[in-house]
């Protein structure tokens, strides 16, 4: 037998068998694997690191996209006051009354429209920033104004830049958002909505001891500074990743995309699925896009009742009348010094501003439909309490209490779900070909139902009491929990990507939920 020599040099090191010796070799090792555990916290730091970067970096963008929607909040909140001194300044009848509140809403259905394409075209950065421009001009009209025309005519302006700020909001910040937090992302909109309203509440306090000739232009011309916080927004924010993917700047979109997401594993898969998603005849414009609207295949057509259902429900059980016409309520319940009423109204504003952080808290967790159930189910039950309040006890101090309490509790559940959640669901269920244009005709339907409200409301109410008006309203709002429960499919943790194949078969958008292996099979079959 020959025996192979193993020798230990100076070093420590191994002999011919590969087995080491020596004590100095075991030092060694051991330092190795420090090293090796040095990398992985490092690395792990890095990571850490790297995700709170992101979380933050795509939390300003949210923000910063937002600010045009502080503009629709603003008008709506102070304009409930300011018309109190208008309508004196100007001598407005009931019906100018109403013309001037509600031509707003009514107006922006055409920035909504204008928005879409517009979009398309220049790009969702850009038409934020013209939808600010456009808004500016319009209240600065209107802080002007000597008479009642001209007033109309910015309030015109305004609409239309206040419908393409709020239809293009959430479709940017959809289409930049991770997909674990996108729900709580694109609710910020209507969080920023709610804190305009909540402002607009505070200005109409705050400025109505001033002389009726000024107080109410004081208060319209501060709602021009939120707009001139997004010129410096313009500097900060990316384009949409899914955007320039349209435009066949792939590199941009990974760029940003890997500003947005965590890992670069998951930047490479949503890239992968936004040009799937964009698909080859993209910039050869096969179809045109508002072609494919008016003759929608069946998938489309479900997305469309989807989207354009729920915003219409979100107008049409009566919010803006709530926000709007507060004060009429509450005096209709008998509170009658100004002063009060703008303080009741204050109330309303922060109670919205407040529950809609819980929508941003449980949107990603519990999901869409629960807390659409939660809302709709609690606006019914406040609605036809109000109405049951002020149809029994008429004027009295009890009155007034519970009158505050159901206005309150109204805005509340709208803020906790429905107020958000149909903006969200309008900029994920369609497809990215669409997108832009399709989460439009939402806008333009939540516009037009909010409009026909504010400008109906004293007529109706004057004609079947207010009462009787929120009695209408809520048998409205008991529909969309039956609209909710049969045509809103749960899009919780999917990508923008996935959720197209929810509505694939009448199955999936019924309510019922695709797993992400089923989506996966879809995929490769297709």
């Amino acid at each position: 037998m020959v025996l192979v020599g193993i020798q230990e040099n100076g070093n420590g090191e191994m002999g011919l068998s590969g087995v080491s010796l020596g004590h100095k070799n075991k030092y060694k090792r051991m330092n190795s694997e420090l090293a090796e555990d040095y990398d992985d916290a490092s690395h792990h730091h890095h990571q850490e690191d790297r995700s709170s970067s992101t979380r933050k970096y795509v939390i300003a963008c949210a923000i910063f996209a937002s600010l045009n929607n502080v503009l629709l909040g603003y008008d709506v909140g102070v304009m409930s006051g300011a018309i109190i001194f208008i309508k004196e300044d100007l001598k407005l009848s009931e019906v100018k009354e109403e013309v001037l509140v509600g031509i707003l809403s009514i107006i922006s259905l055409v920035g909504s429209l204008v928005g879409g394409r517009t979009s398309d075209i220049i790009g969702r950065k850009w038409t934020m920033a013209l939808a600010a421009v456009v808004f500016q001009g319009g209240a600065a009209i209107m802080t002007l104004a000597p008479t009642f025309g001209i007033l109309i005519v910015g309030r015109l302006l305004a609409g239309v830049g206040i419908g393409l700020g709020v239809m293009i909001a959430p479709v940017y910040i959809a289409e930049i958002s991770p997909t674990i937090a996108r729900g709580s992302l694109t609710s910020f909109p209507e969080i920023f909505i709610n804190l305009g309203i909540l402002l607009g509440y505070v200005s109409n306090y705050a400025f109505s001891g001033f002389s009726v000739h000024i107080n109410w232009r004081i208060m319209l011309a501060v709602g021009i500074l939120p707009s001139v916080f997004i010129g410096f927004a313009l500097f900060i924010i990316p384009e949409s990743p899914r955007w320039l993917v349209m435009q066949n700047r792939v590199d941009e979109a990974r760029s940003v995309l890997l500003k947005t997401n965590e890992n670069e594993k998951e930047v490479e898969e949503r890239l992968a699925e936004i040009q799937l998603a964009a698909g080859p005849g993209f910039t050869n414009g096969e179809k045109p896009v508002w072609r494919e609207l008016l003759s929608p295949s069946p998938p489309l057509k479900r997305m469309l009742i989807t989207g354009f259902g729920i915003q219409c429900f979100q107008q049409i059980t009566g919010i803006d009348a709530t926000v709007y016409y507060s004060p009429e309520i509450f005096k209709a319940a008998g509170l009658e010094d100004d002063s009060k009423v703008l303080a009741a109204t204050v109330a309303v504003g922060v109670t919205k501003t407040a529950f809609i952080m819980v929508a941003i808290i449980l949107i990603d967790k519990l999901g869409r439909k629960p807390l659409l159930y939660l809302s709709t189910i609690g606006m019914t039950v406040c609605l036809f309490s109000l109405a049951l309040t002020m149809s029994l006890l008429g004027q009295g101090q009890i009155a007034v209490l519970l009158a505050v309490l159901f206005v309150c509790g109204n805005v509340a559940f709208f803020s906790v779900g429905v107020g958000p959640v149909c903006w969200v669901l309008t900029s994920e269920i369609f497809p990215l070909r669409v997108r832009a244009q399709a989460a439009a005709l939402g806008a333009v339907g939540n516009r037009v139902c909010s409009g026909l409200v504010a400008m109906s409301f004293l007529s109706v109410s004057r004609a079947i009491t207010v009462a009787g008006t929120f009695f209408i309203f809520s048998a409205v709002s008991a529909l969309s929990i039956v609209f909710v429960y049969r045509l809103v499919p749960e899009t919780k943790g999917k990508s923008l990507e996935q959720i197209e194949l929810l509505f694939q078969n009448e199955h999936g958008w019924l309510g019922s939920e695709v797993e992400l292996g089923d989506a996966e099979n879809l995929v490769q079959k297709e």
